[in-house]
C-alpha cells in the first residue's frame, strides 16, 4: 500500500527512487512482507461489486448502509494482512507509511488501488504482496474505509482522561442501571467530536465502538469496559 496525500493538507516527501514512489526502500529485508501468504477476508454482509474494479470508494459516506459492515470487515482484513507492516490500528511503528492519512478522496483511492492491486517488488524483493486477485475488491474496498476512519494523530488524548473514568463508572453497573444510557450518549457525543487523519466525514474510534457495544445485552458492559481499555491503551 502507498500513500500519496498527507496530514493537515500538508504534503511531506516520500522517499523516491529510479523517478517511481519506492515507499517500501527503507524496510529492512527482514521486516519486508515477503512471501507470507494473503489471507482470505470473509465479505459477508456486503453487496457483490462486479468483476469490473471501481474508482471510488463505494462505503465512504457514514450514513450508507454498508458503511459500519465495511468498517467491521476492513478491520478483521487489515489486521490478518497489514497489520505486520503498517501497525495495529493502522499506527505505523515507522517501518512502513502510516496510512491514517492517506487523503480520503479519489486521489487517495487511486494510490491505493495500485499498491493494493498489484503490491510492490524493488531488487527482487517482495515489499508488499499484490492482493487483487487473490482478496477481491469487496475486501479491497472495506479495508480501505477501515483505513480512513482512523482517528487522527492525537484526537483522542483530550477525552482520555474521561473515557477512563467511564470505563471505571460501567464496571460497577448492570446493564439495565439508567446511567449506561447516560454514559452511552455521552461516548456518542464524544465520538462525534473526534476527526479522522485522512479527512474522511466519521472516524470509528474506541468511543464510538464503546458505545456501539452498550446494547443492553448481558454482556455489554464486560465488552464496553473491554473496548475502552483495549483502544486508551492503543492511543497511548
Amino acid at each position: 500500500m502507498i500513500i500519496n496525500p498527507y496530514k493537515n493538507g500538508i504534503k511531506l516527501a516520500l522517499a523516491m527512487a529510479a523517478g517511481a514512489a519506492v515507499i517500501f526502500s527503507h524496510i529492512p529485508k527482514s521486516d519486508a512482507h515477503g512471501d507470507v501468504a494473503p489471507q482470505a477476508v470473509d465479505t459477508t454482509g456486503l453487496p457483490n461489486l462486479g468483476e469490473e474494479w471501481l474508482e471510488e470508494n463505494p462505503w465512504r459516506d457514514p450514513n450508507g448502509e454498508f458503511w459500519s459492515t465495511a468498517v467491521k470487515i476492513g478491520a478483521s482484513g487489515f489486521n490478518q494482512n497489514c497489520a505486520r507492516c503498517h501497525g495495529l490500528e493502522v499506527i505505523s511503528g515507522g517501518l512502513a507509511p502510516d496510512l491514517r492519512f492517506l487523503e480520503a478522496d479519489d486521489s487517495g483511492d487511486e494510490w491505493f488501488l495500485e499498491r493494493f492491486k498489484h503490491g510492490y517488488t524493488q531488487n527482487g524483493t517482495t515489499k508488499m504482496p499484490a492482493f487483487g486477485e487473490l482478496l477481491g475488491q469487496e475486501a479491497a474496498w472495506a479495508i480501505r474505509t477501515y483505513i480512513e476512519t482512523r482517528p487522527d494523530e492525537g484526537a483522542i488524548d483530550e477525552h482520555a482522561d474521561r473515557l477512563k473514568a467511564i470505563r471505571e463508572e460501567l464496571s460497577t453497573l448492570k446493564p439495565d442501571d439508567p446511567k449506561v444510557a447516560e454514559l452511552r450518549d455521552e461516548m456518542q457525543k464524544i465520538a462525534e467530536t473526534i476527526e479522522t487523519g485522512s479527512g474522511a466525514p466519521r472516524a470509528d474510534s474506541v468511543a464510538s465502538r464503546a458505545a456501539a457495544d452498550l446494547d443492553g445485552s448481558e454482556t455489554s458492559i464486560h465488552k464496553a469496559v473491554e473496548t475502552l481499555t483495549i483502544g486508551l491503551s492503543a492511543a497511548e
